[in-house]
């Protein structure tokens, strides 16, 4: 299964971490609360987020034939997150999460009939029922998720989501998981993948926050609200593109290697990210068709990158230690 793929489901599986942290403390063990709270940001309620790459250069081939090297002279992206639960007892919830994403890209040339300035907006809804219950003795979250994904013109895809997560260990130092992420999708080459993360705190203050095939941190508590990240994070870039009535997908797998300063204030926190991108691949495929059966490729040079955001999470929580 290609590696993008693995980053999509890897991202969708951290949708577990849509918990009612507004819950009563005995509604679930503390210590899950504070495990999932703390683990995946993504569960902020509400989150806006800028990046701007510079200038890279590109090989390809369009129809397996090679193309002249081409450049992207601008690439930059917005994306709006909020992630809501409607309804929340004791051993549930049920929530949404809601993606919109813009991405503006110039290129030096055409890339055959497509133009060389392009906008493109992709937005995504999910529907996400998560369950918690206990297997071998060992909390456990199962979470089940139908979602929607289009543009500004039509709504394109559906897609079905199973996820397994147990809790091996969760206490103060220690917290580690292992799971399984199924999804029905006619363009998934792989439809099950196994997920493992892995957090710990060193007696140096210095954090180890693994999420395979997501990320790889190393953390630190910089202040009492302040916080700087030093790792690789696995993000991806897709949208669909329509040409002489039909519709393509354009999917990229994006690997940034960096620095990350998160800083709190209150319920808001301010993130800065900056750093190497590197673009393994980034395909072109009939909507119809899957990743592998692609008719246009590209491999992008290494680029710079940057990223200011501000999430609003007043139920998070996540504080410097």
């Amino acid at each position: 299964m290609n590696i993008l793929h693995k980053t999509i489901l890897t991202s969708s599986i951290l949708s577990i971490s849509n918990i009612a942290f507004a819950q009563k403390r005995d509604s679930i063990p503390q210590k899950v609360t504070a495990y999932v709270a703390e683990k995946f940001p993504i569960a902020r309620d509400f989150n806006v987020e800028f990046t701007q790459l510079t200038p890279y250069k590109f090989s390809s081939q369009l129809h397996g034939a090679d193309l002249p090297e081409n450049k992207v002279d601008h690439f930059s992206q917005v994306k709006v997150s909020s992630n809501i639960n409607f309804i929340k007892t004791q051993k549930w919830v049920l929530s949404t999460t809601l993606n919109y994403r813009y991405t503006s890209l110039n290129t030096e040339n055409s890339i055959s009939d497509y133009r060389k300035n392009n906008d493109f907006h992709y937005h995504s809804e999910t529907l996400s029922f998560t369950y918690f219950s206990k297997l071998f003795n060992k909390m456990t979250i199962y979470s089940a998720s139908f979602s929607v994904d289009g543009s500004d013109e039509h709504f394109e895809r559906m897609r079905g989501m199973l996820t397994g997560t147990m809790i091996l260990k969760a206490n103060a130092k220690t917290k580690m998981t292992v799971g399984l992420v199924g999804i029905i999708d006619p363009s998934t080459q792989i439809p099950i993948i196994p997920t493992f993360s892995y957090e710990h705190t060193f007696d140096n203050g210095l954090i180890a926050d693994i999420i395979l095939p997501k990320r790889v941190l190393i953390k630190k508590n910089v202040s009492e609200n302040g916080r700087i990240s030093l790792g690789s994070e696995m993000e991806n870039t897709s949208f669909y593109i329509y040409d002489s009535n039909k519709r393509y997908e354009f999917r990229q797998l994006e690997i940034n290697s960096g620095a990350i300063y998160e800083h709190k204030i209150g319920s808001f926190i301010g993130t800065l990210k900056t750093g190497i991108r590197t673009v393994p691949n980034a395909r072109i495929f009939e909507k119809n068709e899957s990743f592998k059966n692609y008719f246009f490729e590209a491999s992008p040079k290494t680029s710079f990158y940057f990223n200011v955001g501000v999430s609003y999470n007043p139920f998070g929580k996540y504080k410097a230690k």
